[in-house]
């Protein structure tokens, strides 16, 4: 299998992290510069279908996008530790949180970052006014993470899961334009160090954004 990879996107780092946590290392990992086009080419074009990356190319030829989907698969294939559910309820459960912190916190502070920061607009049409909705949506966001996190050590269960990871890895992205969560939001701010602490967080972007 091939995973073809980026260094600073959130997206693929969510990928890189949950192959971390379980101790994946039998993948070929093959790095795109996406300021360079190599996302764009004929050839990675033909695979994906679209300029997306992360891509996972299995060893038949199949070609996953969608960071989420292949972590699907990578759990099927590697299934310890669990991180998308052991029972029904527990998926469910799971599958809520993750929809939520993609939704109302990844997501948000992702535009934010695509719209602001100066490296970004080689790859976007930046745009003031989509970075401020985003970075305040994001905010209320994490307000409601602070209140489940006030009596949750993880997001959706007993253990990190692919929803603290798909939620993180987006708020994590906010760094490349020095954003920090409000101090008041103390049940978060514990959670991210908690986040940032683990070994898998090493699998992440850079600490500083490029120049």
């Amino acid at each position: 299998m091939k995973l073809y990879d980026t260094p600073l996107a959130p997206n693929p780092r969510r990928v890189r992290w949950f192959m971390a946590e379980k101790a994946i290392d039998d993948i070929e990992v093959v790095t795109l510069n996406l300021m360079q086009g190599e996302h764009k080419t004929p050839e990675y074009l033909g695979k994906a279908g679209l300029a997306n990356v992360p891509m996972l190319e299995l060893d038949d030829g199949t070609c996953i996008t969608e960071s989420v989907a292949i972590c699907r698969y990578l759990e099927s294939r590697y299934p310890d530790p669990n991180l998308f559910g052991r029972t029904p309820q527990e998926t469910a459960v799971i599958e809520m949180w993750m929809r939520r912190g993609e939704m109302l916190v990844s997501l948000p502070f992702m535009n934010m970052v695509r719209h602001s920061h100066p490296a970004m607009a080689a790859l976007e049409t930046q745009s003031p006014e989509v970075a401020e909705r985003g970075r305040s949506s994001g905010i209320g966001g994490l307000k409601v993470l602070d209140r489940r996190l006030a009596d949750h050590e993880w997001l959706a269960a007993d253990r990190i899961t692919i929803a603290d990871i798909v939620t993180f890895s987006g708020l994590d992205f906010s760094r490349m334009v020095k954003f920090q969560a409000p101090e008041e939001l103390t049940h978060v701010t514990r959670w991210v160090a908690a986040m940032r602490e683990r070994p898998a967080a090493k699998a992440g972007m850079p600490q500083r954004p490029p120049a």
